[in-house]
């Protein structure tokens, strides 16, 4: 028993000490691609903006664009039409295909897919954030889609698009998929085909739009709904959690429900945003008078907009009339009308 304690005894400190040099010969490998820290700050500046780490197991195809300061990790794909700008990073397992273009400053987390191999491209702007495993810019499900079409996806900058989410490129070659700038996507949404979300929205959890939704500026769902296709949400607006959108939001209103109904406005949400208390008054004001009149048989709806359009207290206000605009809209010949309102108070 001595005799095989001390044949294990040097053989284990053997493989420890072998275990630890290929450590520290890996670690030395991986922080000589990187900058050093020990330079000078000018020196170590100009050496990140120049330097491009690639991982041996990732596929890198020689045609694609990789600029200065990307860093690709362990099993990522970056196809041959694939265009990365300035100090792009792709966590282990992400993947790029197609024509795809990423702006500067992009960050693709594990299990992440942009792009497609399709005609048509899927272009992506500066300090977007690719949660794991969210796809985008891949084939609509959309069975109108021809193989062969072109089809597309345009996303601003400054967009946070977290886990699960998926975003789909448009269902013909004469529309496109639009997201703007600084939307919050929280995990597990669904952008469909041909969708136009503005600017500065925040989608949770679940957030489902159907084809063809257009979501204007500052807009906020809670979690688990669902908007019919060919809807519009307007800007300031909040729709509760778990409802059915199946008609228009107009500017400033709140909506919930199964099948969601107008429950006022957006109040909180247009204090947050900087809206005075003059402005939400005079909303409130011109709210009651289109939806709440005590007597709805006194005037139709229609005469009930004309009626604020003309009040002199209201008809100088900017918000007022574009909100009145807003639901205007809804009634033209191609889109759903207003979602379900009561007309007393």
């Amino acid at each position: 028993m001595c005799s095989l304690m001390k044949l294990r005894k040097p053989f284990f400190f053997c493989c420890s000490n072998s275990l630890t040099s290929l450590s520290l010969r890996r670690l030395s490998s991986t922080l000589s691609a990187q900058p050093s820290s020990s330079s000078s700050s000018s020196s170590s500046s100009s050496h990140q903006t120049s330097s491009t780490f690639i991982h041996p197991s990732a596929i890198v195809h020689p045609n694609a664009l990789i600029s200065q300061g990307v860093s690709i990790g362990p099993f990522c794909t970056v196809g041959s039409s694939a265009k990365l700008g300035h100090g792009c990073q792709l966590h282990p397992g992400s993947h790029i295909f197609g024509n795809t273009e990423l702006g500067e400053h992009c960050i693709l987390m594990t299990g992440s897919v942009v792009g497609d191999d399709l005609p048509g491209h899927t272009v992506v702007g500066c300090n977007n954030i690719i949660g794991h495993h969210a796809v985008v810019g891949v084939k609509c499900q959309d069975l109108k889609y021809k193989p062969g079409d072109e089809c597309f996806l345009d996303i601003g900058n400054n967009n946070d698009i977290r886990e699960h989410s998926s975003i789909h490129r448009s269902s013909k070659s004469s529309d496109r998929t639009v997201i703007g700038d600084n939307n919050l996507i929280m995990g597990s949404c669904h952008i469909a085909h041909d969708c136009k979300v503005g600017n500065n929205n925040i989608f949770a959890n679940n957030t489902l739009l159907a084809g063809h939704v257009m979501v204007e500026d500052y807009a906020h769902t809670a979690g688990a709904i669902v908007v019919h296709q060919f809807c519009h949400i307007g800007s300031f607006s909040f729709i509760g959690g778990g409802s059915v959108v199946s008609q228009d939001v107009p500017k400033y209103m709140m909506v919930t429900g199964e099948r969601a109904e107008l429950r006022g406005l957006n109040l909180e949400g247009l204090r947050r945003r900087g809206f005075t208390t003059a402005e939400i008054n005079s909303l409130r004001m011109a709210y009651r008078k289109i939806f709440m009149s005590v007597d709805a048989n006194s005037a139709s709806f229609e005469e009930r907009l004309a009626e604020v359009e003309q009040n002199e207290e209201l008809a100088h206000i900017p918000a007022v009339c574009s909100m009145v605009q807003s639901i205007r809209n809804s009634f033209t010949e191609d889109r759903r009308g207003i979602c379900k309102f009561r007309h007393w108070i």
